[in-house]
């Protein structure tokens, strides 16, 4: 990929493109893409980045000091569910859909017979996410809910499945998820929101209360009720689809809420299409107050009220939470996404910032410590990256398969391919189950602890609103809760084991992996995976036969454990390609990932003699090549 990145030459980390500056993120697509679809994708990710990075860059930093307001009542008094936006926010909005970040994975864009995988709306969430996660999450709602209704909706809600992967803004409705209620949490199965079937209007009518409902007035968001005599538990809930406005009135599309708004009397020269639609043309949901929160404040998250909501019910009832967990699994892969667009902008400030900063006499990346940081920040990037984009094409490879199956009429009456017959596609789907949770959870957490360090890096300035990273710590915040908590995901770990033994594709893919690592320079780094394979084998073998509370106990450890052998044997198996190809940078990265997470180092590795931030700083931090020679040579310490 060329020569090397000299970081001074930047002021800060706007102004940029950031595709162009993320070698790793080029490096996974083009690893995971077939040649055609990285040939097309390439200069479209490119004009992507360069808007991400120019424009929706500074509009993130003005909407995080002027957010979404609501105003739930109008001056009469009566229910509004208002939420006026900043002009900036309009801006971005329509850069983003109308550059395909959901309509390219299920409708053929322009110059391609098919659609993109899903591994595509992830990069693009990925580059949105260094500037702005906040609004990455109405893009991933969105793309779930299109899932969604792809997989299990019918001819009422095709118009919808429609203008949810709208290319044209002005035909789009964006996605929701109302998931959580106050008194159940994570208790998903203790939802109390109620849906009564209204034979005079034809419609569903939900009844009950949702507590942190992110994008509140989205156009078309899914929830979960129970339907009356439906058990309790997650077995009787139903997922329905609760339009913002009155669904008598037809699809209410951007246009369509711009347009009613001003013929009613709105506001036709709010700032970026802010109208109010008439109280009349509502649906009966109650937009209560918005949530004071931390960070993503681009993202209005409030309680909503459903009182008498119309609904329509999306696929049959009771069959509610497997549905939702469709969405569930493409929105714990955006959030593993935003964690490394997070991570990839806090690592590129960093970068910038130590290259320009002088002290004492010398730029501050000039000194070990600095050049040990950069170099671990840099590596846990990369393997964050490398692992969620794994994840993502075993995703990619699920969905085409279903949808093949789709189309040629073999799937089955809720729209799924046979996941138990070990085919390709089967196991596929069996890895995926496993990767997912832990690409979540590792990759949040990582992304919470760069964005934190990166303001260190930046000294006082780090913690001032002014400067990026303070809004990158407050946004990555959120990142270890959304779609599930680390303790979830871990038990998701052991369902996916139990239930789908995961461990069997996990341990086979992990073995050919390992098996393809033959060059000399890997030897060592080699070994300690190996080691590490057959012990993670054994834990695995171990807590199969011990009773719950302990395999709970364990959980959270096992996951950690999963994601690091995975993350080696793939970042070994990367190191063995470029190596055949003359470039020996990848090998550095693998033996510094594994040094860090496997290898047992004997007095903290104080007193191995290593000094790879030392003599490889540039290699890793700025991509420069390395000569595969080089890395067998003792290079004399610094003066």
């Amino acid at each position: 990929m060329g020569s090397g990145i000299d970081f001074g030459e930047f002021d800060e980390g706007r102004g940029v493109n950031y595709w162009e500056l993320d070698r790793a993120l080029q490096r996974e697509l083009e690893r995971i893409y077939t040649d055609s679809e990285f040939e097309w994708a390439e200069s479209r990710l490119s004009t992507f980045g360069r808007t991400v990075g120019h424009k929706i860059a500074d509009n993130a930093d003005y909407i995080d000091d002027n957010g979404p307001v609501l105003e739930s009542y109008d001056k009469h008094g009566e229910i509004q569910n208002y939420v006026r936006y900043p002009a900036e926010q309009h801006e971005d909005e329509e850069l983003a859909y109308e550059a395909g970040i959901v309509a390219d994975s299920f409708h053929a864009p322009p110059g391609r017979e098919g659609p993109m995988p899903f591994s595509h709306n992830l990069a693009m969430q990925y580059l949105l996410c260094y500037a702005d996660p906040g609004f990455d999450c109405p893009v991933a709602m969105t793309t779930g809910a299109a899932l969604v209704l792809e997989k299990f909706g019918d001819e009422d809600l095709e118009p919808y499945y429609r203008a949810l992967t709208s290319r044209d803004y002005d035909d789009l409705v964006e996605g929701a998820m109302f998931l959580t209620e106050k008194q159940g949490g994570s208790d998903v199965g203790a939802n109390e929101t109620s849906a009564t079937y209204d034979e005079e209007s034809g419609y569903w009518r939900l009844e009950g209360e949702k507590w942190f409902c992110s994008n509140i007035d989205a156009e078309g968001t899914l929830a979960l009720a129970r339907t009356e005599g439906a058990p309790e538990g997650t077995a009787g809930l139903s997922l329905f689809l609760v339009p913002h406005a009155d669904p008598d009135g037809g699809v209410t599309t951007k246009r369509e809420r711009r347009d009613r708004g001003i013929e009613e009397g709105g506001d036709p020269l709010a700032s970026g299409g802010n109208t109010r639609l008439p109280p009349e043309e509502l649906n009966d949901q109650y937009y209560r107050r918005l949530k004071d929160k931390l960070g993503t404040i681009s993202v209005p998250t409030g309680e909503v009220e459903f009182t008498g909501a119309k609904a329509i019910l999306v696929g049959e009832e009771q069959n509610g939470f497997t549905q939702m967990a469709e969405m569930l699994n493409i929105e714990r892969l955006s959030n593993a996404a935003a964690s490394c667009g997070i991570m990839g902008r806090a690592l590129l400030e960093s970068r910038i910032y130590a290259a320009n900063r002088e002290a004492f006499g010398k730029t501050i990346d000039q000194y070990p410590l600095m050049k040990a940081d950069l170099v671990d920040m840099t590596v846990d990037h990369e393997a964050a990256t490398a692992f969620t984009f794994e994840a993502a094409r075993l995703f990619s490879e699920r969905e085409r398969a279903e949808r093949a199956k789709r189309a040629d009429g073999t799937a089955d009456g809720d729209g799924e391919t046979d996941t138990a017959v070990p085919t390709e596609a089967g196991d596929a789907y069996r890895l995926m189950r496993l990767l997912i949770p832990i690409a979540k959870a590792r990759t949040a957490r990582m992304a919470v602890d760069t964005a934190s360090y990166a303001m260190e890096v930046h000294g006082g300035n780090g913690y001032v609103n002014d400067f990026v990273t303070n809004r990158l710590l407050r946004d990555a915040q959120v990142l270890p809760i959304w779609e599930g908590t680390e303790n979830i995901l871990s038990l998701d770990v052991l369902r996916a084991l139990e239930r789908e033994e995961a461990h069997e594709p996990f341990l086979e893919v992990v073995q050919e992996r390992l098996d393809g690592v033959d060059h000399s320079a890997l030897e060592e780094t080699a070994e300690i995976v190996e080691s590490e394979y057959n012990d993670l084998a054994t834990a695995m073998a171990t807590l199969a036969g011990e009773d719950p509370d302990y395999a709970q106990l364990s959980a959270k450890r096992l996951a950690h454990y999963i994601f690091d052998v995975f993350t080696a044997a793939l970042l070994l198996e990367q190191a063995q390609t470029a190596l055949e190809d003359g470039n020996g940078r990848m090998a550095l990265l693998a033996k510094r990932f594994v040094a860090n997470e496997l290898e047992e180092r004997e007095a903290r590795g104080i007193a191995d003699g290593e000094r790879l931030p030392l003599e490889h700083f540039d290699a890793i931090v700025r991509f420069e090549s390395v000569e595969p020679e080089r890395l067998s040579e003792s290079v004399p310490a610094d003066d």
